[in-house]
């Protein structure tokens, strides 16, 4: 067996650790939390990722990329072999393995460190002259507890483990060490769940496109306060990228008022999303995704900072009606939004970018054409209208053209064939539409 330890930095968060459990599981399924380390049993694995030095440097690059800490690692053919090199950065890095475990100090292993003062004064400082000592007098003074952690950890005795499962949601506090008062101080305790998030979406092979982080006020706070309060992040695509999910979080709570100081935080993924990594391409392309997930962590933080109805989406409809066909809603939009047809034929002519609601009418000159700061070229037309009785506003029946003018750019424009005879007198002729 293959056992690589891991440990978190001494002053990292206490949720970093079950971070990098999950983390783990990405490469073996026999990962198991112990003590204070992360164990995983890789035997299994080497081979898919070439080796035990690739295996390790990978899993190190992705908990760096997630922002966990590792502070030290160590490999050993048993878990608490594994456990105590990890513990003694100063053992050696080669040698047989008895040897090795032989040198290191007895707070290597937890079970000798129960036991350490009476220990020391027997004059035993190394986990070798511990087992050096006769095993039935040993067993009578501590128990048999220590004899049997120190033959697990030299490989005499087999180890039973509990194996580190992955909960179907994810669902993650943290109790803050003072009340904050001002929401942008929450971001950097919500870090530490959003790394957790990270890791546990990565050995889901998954990522999300909404997350809801809830904060509880403190009991001291007044009469008419709610006792919570909670924010939605949407994203446009499916993502686990923390430096992405930082800003975007970061971006919200700059604009959020807390109406009481808060005392806890909480972090919620109900839905998750298959996410699938791209091949690498030997030539930038469709394969390369740098440039498009940029736009979208753009669009992001503008819809935030603008707000939601400031960054639109546009989306074509099966409608025969041009002016009906698209349809404009706030950017990103829904996860759940399904869109109006399967599948939408393309549109019989251009359509503009910006809709003039209500249409402009215009004058003509002298051969019926259209005028509008000046004459007008005409670039396409007519495609003819002639439906839409079924709805509110009653029959459309119209010629539309694509104009150019030469002050005011690509027109949309449209000749009313049946006028209104109710309606004042007019040319017919209608602004409906510019172009960028």
């Amino acid at each position: 067996m293959r056992w690589l330890a891991l440990c978190c930095t001494p002053d990292a968060p206490a949720g970093d650790t079950d971070a990098l459990g999950w983390l783990a599981l990405t490469f073996t399924p026999r990962v198991t939390r112990l003590e204070d380390a992360v164990l995983a049993e890789v035997s299994a694995s080497l081979r898919l990722f070439r080796g035990a030095r690739a295996l390790r440097l990978q899993l190190l690059t992705q908990a760096a990329q997630a922002g966990l800490a590792v502070g030290a690692k160590a490999w050993a053919p048993t878990a608490l072999g594994a456990l105590a090199l990890a513990r003694a950065p100063e053992a050696p890095a080669r040698g047989p393995f008895a040897e090795r475990l032989n040198a290191l100090p007895l707070h290597t292993l937890s079970a000798a460190q129960a036991h350490h003062a009476m220990l020391a004064r027997l004059g035993c400082q190394r986990l070798g002259e511990l087992r050096a000592l006769p095993r039935p007098a040993l067993a009578r003074r501590f128990g048999p507890a220590l004899l049997t952690a120190l033959d697990q950890a030299y490989g005499d005795l087999p180890e039973a483990h509990t194996w580190l499962t992955l909960p179907d949601r994810f669902e993650a506090r943290l109790e803050l060490p003072w009340r904050v008062e001002h929401a942008p101080v929450l971001l950097s305790f919500a870090e530490t769940l959003l790394r957790q998030l990270c890791a546990f979406l990565a050995a889901r092979h998954a990522g999300v496109r909404s997350l809801r982080l809830a904060w509880q006020h403190d009991a001291m706070r007044a009469r008419d306060v709610a006792d919570s309060g909670e924010l939605t992040l949407a994203t446009a695509d499916t993502t686990r990228d923390l430096a992405r999910l930082t800003r975007l979080l970061g971006e919200h709570l700059a604009r959020t008022t807390l109406a009481a100081p808060a005392g806890e935080i909480s972090l919620t993924a109900e839905q998750l999303l298959p996410l699938q990594a791209l091949n690498a391409g030997l030539l930038p392309g469709e394969a390369d995704e740098h440039a498009h997930t940029t736009t979208h962590a753009l669009l992001e933080r503008l819809s935030v900072r603008l707000g939601p109805d400031r960054v639109r989406q546009g989306e074509l409809r099966a409608d025969h009606r041009l002016d009906r066909m698209q349809h404009w809603h706030p950017w990103p939009a829904p996860a759940s939004a399904a869109p109006a047809a399967p599948a939408l034929q393309a549109p019989p002519g251009p359509q503009p970018t910006w809709l003039v609601e209500p249409p402009l009418p215009l004058r003509c000159d002298p051969h019926e054409q259209p005028l509008l700061a000046g004459p007008l070229t005409r670039i396409s037309g007519p495609h003819r209208v002639e439906t839409g009785w079924w709805q509110p506003g009653g029959l459309q029946t119209r010629d539309y053209f694509v104009y150019r003018s030469a002050t005011r750019g690509v027109l949309w424009l449209y000749h009313e064939r049946f006028p209104d005879p109710t309606a004042p007198r007019a040319s017919g002729w209608f602004l409906h539409g510019v172009f960028a």
